[in-house]
This record gives structure tokens, C-alpha cells and sequence, in this order.
């Protein structure tokens, strides 16, 4: 699906797009993929060991949900900018959704700008992981 800049109106939701549950395989993986190795990530004793209940995903492996859920909108290569405030910890066996919202249209040097807020909660008790600002480029028809 392609959007285009003369079609979205301040106020418009994205799609909503729900991630999970997350498992201890997708951090094994996300670990090898980035190369965050910290074993708070994949080791359940280490994890515990610094006051967790157990492993936690990475918290750039929730930004990369959040960034997947504006690709899928807007398309690939449109994302500009995503910047975000890491909330609360994501554990396997959770879901989240990711949610955002256009505050903004804008032309810039003759580019077509959405902006908007990106919010990523857990999909059963609704506790905020991440919340953010993000930019888009699209193209107008």
C-alpha cells in the first residue's frame, strides 16, 4: 500500500501493528543480528542476577517494531527521523502493538513531510514501552 501526502490529514491513525508473542529465539537472533550481547538479553541467570525477573528484549528490538509499523504505512525508505523514550521493559511471552498518530504535514525543500507521535504498549495490561516522535517522506499524487 503506497499513501500519498494529498491523502493523510492531521489526526490520522496509522494501522495498528501487533508484535508477539515475543520469544527467547527472537533475542537469541536479534542479539547476532545487532550485536548486543549482553546477557541480560539471553541468559536468565544474569538477568536475575541485576534484579530482573528474567530476560528482557532489546530495547532497540521494540524501536525496530515501532519503525516496521511506519514502513509498512508510508513504505520502505520513507523514515526520516524516529526519535523515542524507552518506558518500560518488554519480556518474552508478551505482545505489543504499536500505535501512531500525524500531528503534521509539511513541505520541506520541496519534499512531502508527515510527522507524528509512535507509541509501543503491551498488548495485555497496556504498559507503555516506548513513546516518540517520527517524520516520514512521502509522495504526493
Amino acid at each position: 500500500m503506497t499513501i500519498h501526502f494529498d491523502d493523510v490529514n492531521e489526526g490520522d491513525e496509522l494501522p495498528e501493528l501487533s508484535k508477539g508473542p515475543i520469544t527467547e529465539t527472537q533475542l537469541v537472533r536479534y542479539s547476532g543480528a545487532s550485536g548486543d550481547f549482553n546477557p541480560i538479553h539471553t541468559v536468565p541467570r544474569v538477568a536475575q542476577s541485576v534484579g530482573l525477573d528474567g530476560i528482557i528484549a532489546h530495547g532497540m528490538l521494540t524501536m525496530a517494531f515501532a519503525g516496521q509499523l511506519l514502513t509498512d504505512w508510508a513504505g520502505d525508505g520513507s523514515v526520516r527521523r524516529i526519535k523515542v523514550r524507552f518506558s518500560g521493559m518488554t519480556s518474552p511471552g508478551e505482545t505489543v502493538i504499536c500505535r501512531g498518530k500525524v500531528s503534521q504535514k509539511s513541505v520541506e525543500d520541496g519534499k512531502h513531510i508527515v510527522s507524528g507521535r509512535l507509541t509501543v504498549k503491551g498488548a495485555e495490561d497496556g504498559s507503555l514501552k516506548l513513546k516518540g516522535d517520527f517524520s516520514v517522506m512521502v509522495p504526493k499524487r
